[in-house]
């Protein structure tokens, strides 16, 4: 299934681009406010939904990495979409921001876990043990 390939932070990558380009809803826009049992009321803004979005997220890609059928095809595609994000924060104005940044090392720690895991994996299943 193509789908299972597809890294899911790219998700957030495009929902915080259509945010920032096509909507022009700022990051700072409060998307919520609770009041909590403190009495201070908690405000959440867009940008602060997309990282609980992308960590969420996160927690499934490295799920997936642990899979028995991980692919290169999984890692080459997460490491595009870091290369996406980290351009896009380098070069366009509008993603010049905190938010964006954060998106950014969450796709990076994407890719780093997603190799760790992945290694991990094959370590085990072919039994190399380390060195004394």
């Amino acid at each position: 299934m193509i789908f299972s390939f597809f890294p899911l932070l790219a998700l957030v990558v495009v929902l915080a681009n259509l945010c920032m380009f096509v909507l022009n809803i700022p990051f700072e826009n409060v998307l919520f406010a609770a009041k909590m049992p403190s009495g201070v009321v908690l405000g959440v803004s867009v940008g602060d939904g997309f990282v609980m979005l992308a960590l969420i997220l996160l927690y499934f890609e490295v799920w997936k990495a642990g899979r028995p059928r991980a692919s290169v095809l999984d890692h080459a595609l997460s490491m595009l979409l870091f290369v996406i994000c980290l351009i896009e924060f380098l070069l366009v104005p509008k993603a010049s921001h905190p938010v964006f940044l954060i998106l950014t090392l969450i796709t990076l720690l994407d890719v780093v876990a997603g190799f760790t895991v992945s290694l991990s994996a094959a370590r085990r299943d072919i039994g190399v043990m380390p060195s004394a």
